[in-house]
């Protein structure tokens, strides 16, 4: 018999990927972020977080994906990391979803060898293909 683990889903590009939901502290309409000169341009800039500051990172990207049309606003998965709490700036959230153990396949190569190290596997749902972010490897402000 196998378990099932509960992922936080949201779309970057019109794909669908998933935090663990005990990595998720919360997740949050658009902030103002505040840009941060010479960074990294994965670095989406800084928000204040209820009197803390939190770096955000753009998945698109993150990931060598194209920047969001003009307008679109971004959502936030504010996760626990590794070097703290960063957002992760995606298109749009899906909520909740359950995988089962025995759904788990190993990450498709689909992405550059950089994204490819950021996606831990994939599990096919009845709706769509869950990419599982690897989101130390996301995360991981000091590489960038």
């Amino acid at each position: 018999m196998s378990g099932t683990r509960p992922f936080c889903s949201f779309l970057v590009d019109g794909m669908c990927f998933g935090v663990d939901v005990q990595k998720v502290q919360e997740v949050l309409r658009y902030q103002e972020l505040t840009h941060v000169p010479l960074a990294s341009p994965v670095i989406g800039g800084l928000m204040n977080l209820r009197g803390k500051i939190v770096a955000t990172i753009d998945l698109r990207r993150r990931l060598g994906l194209p920047d969001r049309h003009e307008g679109a606003r971004p959502m936030n998965v504010v996760v626990r990391a590794e070097e703290g709490t960063v957002s992760l700036l995606v298109d749009e959230i899906c909520g909740v979803v359950e995988a089962r153990d025995d759904q788990f396949e190993p990450p498709p190569p689909m992405f550059d060898t950089d994204a490819q190290s950021l996606i831990e596997g994939t599990y096919t749902l009845d709706h769509c293909l869950l990419l599982v972010l690897n989101t130390a490897a996301a995360t991981r402000i000091s590489s960038l």
